[in-house]
């Protein structure tokens, strides 16, 4: 099959799939856009939202939807690095046998993430940025493709450890979850009370995801698109010469050049989800406020002044 040909298939299998998934999920159209963006793009997420929000419903309907193994790791203070990665024990042969842990799958979801200790948090970062975990010595390979769906709530910060800069910027998105409308709770609060179970069709096979991302990375993209993209982020750093007096009074720290890579890489899933062959600065636009707001450090007078990074993003664009 010709990429273009592929490119015209994913637009209808992208439809397909937010039908699927519209099926248990109501509304939550923006979020779910970002998660399937991130997953085609070979990236990671962050969801930040307060309870009940029905993130873990949504990525388990998604795995479901996508074909793929999911898992569900609950963050706690007492969690060890070995409940995620796995750990050697000696079998009946006196033998050290490898006992995988939940990290094995295609889909995790590292729900309340920054409830566990730094250490426990570190676990996750060889698995999501070289895809294989280190143990006793021994490197293991994850399975393909696989994709790493955090959530934070960003209202109880009692006993939470904040995920360090370093963790932060492995997320390709951060994802903001808003209350429902009006109209979608009526929605969900008829379809959660009623006996009636929605059953979800696994839309592509693992191998199909692959050739998709590696689909959009062959995806042409103009010069004037990536200096765009870079020239954004670079906008993002209070020291750079080409910074406003705005940026340089609100913010502490900027985005670095993983936010260049990522900026690139989502336009080109968002210009082919849209049916494009190349990606364009509209595209880019559309999807720098996710991959940019959890990698710039606003500073006191931005907070007390009431300024958020959206609207310093915002201003940017």
């Amino acid at each position: 099959m010709s990429d273009v040909a592929a490119i015209h298939n994913l637009v209808q299998k992208r439809t397909a799939l937010k039908k699927e998934i519209a099926k248990i999920i109501v509304g939550q159209d923006a979020v779910i856009d970002q998660i399937v963006l991130a997953i085609f793009s070979g990236g990671h997420a962050l969801l930040v939202g307060v309870p009940g929000l029905a993130k873990t419903l949504m990525v388990n309907t998604l795995a479901q939807a996508l074909g793929l193994d999911f898992k569900r790791i609950q963050f706690t203070p007492d969690l060890m690095p070995s409940d995620i990665l796995g750990s050697e024990i000696l079998d009946e042969n006196r033998q050290f046998k490898f006992i995988k842990g939940p990290v094995f799958s295609n889909i995790i979801l590292a729900d309340e993430i920054n409830r566990t200790p730094p250490k426990t948090q570190a676990a996750l970062l060889e698995a999501m940025q070289e895809r294989a975990v280190t143990i006793a010595g021994h490197q293991y390979q994850l399975g393909l493709p696989y994709f790493v769906l955090a959530t934070q709530n960003p209202i109880e910060q009692e006993g939470t450890y904040p995920l360090p800069e370093a963790q932060l910027d492995r997320f390709m998105f951060a994802i903001k979850l808003e209350y429902p409308t009006f109209e979608e709770e009526v929605q969900v609060v008829k379809q959660t009370t009623s006996d009636v179970k929605s059953v979800i069709e696994p839309l592509f096979s693992a191998q199909e995801i692959i050739d998709f991302q590696h689909l959009i990375r062959r995806i042409p993209v103009a010069d004037n698109v990536i200096e765009y993209a870079v020239a954004l982020v670079a906008k993002t750093r209070p020291d750079n010469s080409l910074t406003t007096d705005f940026v340089k009074n609100y913010l502490d720290w900027g985005a670095g050049p993983r936010a260049s890579q990522n900026l690139v890489l989502a336009a080109k899933a968002h210009a082919a989800f849209n049916g494009k062959f190349s990606p364009d600065i509209e595209d880019v636009k559309a999807v720098a406020i996710g991959i940019l707001r959890h990698r710039i450090i606003k500073n006191y007078k931005a907070d007390a002044e009431g300024i958020t990074e959206e609207m310093i993003i915002t201003k940017l664009l």
